[in-house]
């Protein structure tokens, strides 16, 4: 199914308006509770460290500590986790309805191939937006340690910028969009395929529904790691 859903991308017809329908779906509905939840995980990392590096005087660091760590991990996973729980459990109860209700036999005997049209435009819907949702979720997070550190710990919101400037390279943006591409390849493909291989009538589309939530989520974390240690001995610049 994988391979199809990424075939399905080269060859006509491209159902840009489906495209377009997921992308509104993925990215731009999913863009409140993104920056809602970012922006305080940003000021609860920089509550917490700000008063344990205050204790060894070192509470002028928050902004390195928050802004690599957000961009480097805590933004692609969060943004993925909640879009996971959104759109993923959406994707697989929607096309596991469809299954049980056979519109999806219906589409295969009109000749529509309904990898493409179902799983392809998710699939592309997702790798374009689910990064955007990363790098705004970055810079949330960066917002939300800039206002705890400036309100809280009295630093000056300029001094928490110059060091987030020092400290960020082209790297850090590049490891957080790969890892927001690959994130959206695992929860548009785990979900759309528990949706579309459900099994045990409209019980199952509750049991699919969870499996993909739950898959998904587990499937991130456990990959996160994976790719990390992959991208920090290709990309050299994120080796302090």
């Amino acid at each position: 199914m994988v391979f199809r859903a990424f075939a399905g991308i080269f060859y006509p017809p491209f159902y840009f308006s489906d495209i377009l329908l997921q992308m509104e779906y993925i990215g731009v509905q999913s863009l409140p509770i993104v920056l809602l939840t970012t922006f305080f995980v940003g000021m609860i990392l920089a509550y917490q460290s700000g008063f344990a590096m205050a204790i060894f005087g070192a509470k002028m660091y928050i902004g390195t500590l928050v802004s690599l760590s957000l961009v480097r991990e805590l933004g692609p996973v969060l943004a993925a986790v909640v879009v996971t729980g959104r759109v993923g459990a959406g994707s697989a109860a929607e096309l596991g309805s469809m299954v049980v209700t056979e519109q999806i036999s219906a589409m295969r005997a009109m000749g529509t191939d309904p990898i493409k049209k179902l799983v392809t435009t998710r699939l592309v819907a997702g790798l374009i937006m689910i990064p955007l949702l990363v790098l705004i979720a970055d810079l949330m997070g960066i917002l939300g340690g800039g206002f705890i550190a400036s309100s809280t710990f009295g630093l000056a919101p300029t001094f928490y910028q110059k060091t987030i400037i020092e400290i960020l390279v082209i790297e850090d943006i590049i490891m957080s969009v790969v890892k927001g591409l690959f994130f959206a390849v695992l929860i548009m493909t785990l979900s759309c395929y528990s949706g579309l291989y459900v099994e045990g009538g409209t019980t199952g589309v509750g049991r699919a529904t969870t499996k993909a939530v739950v898959l998904s989520i587990v499937t991130i974390l456990i990959s996160d790691y994976f790719v990390t240690v992959v991208l920090l001995k290709m990309l050299p610049g994120l080796a302090f």
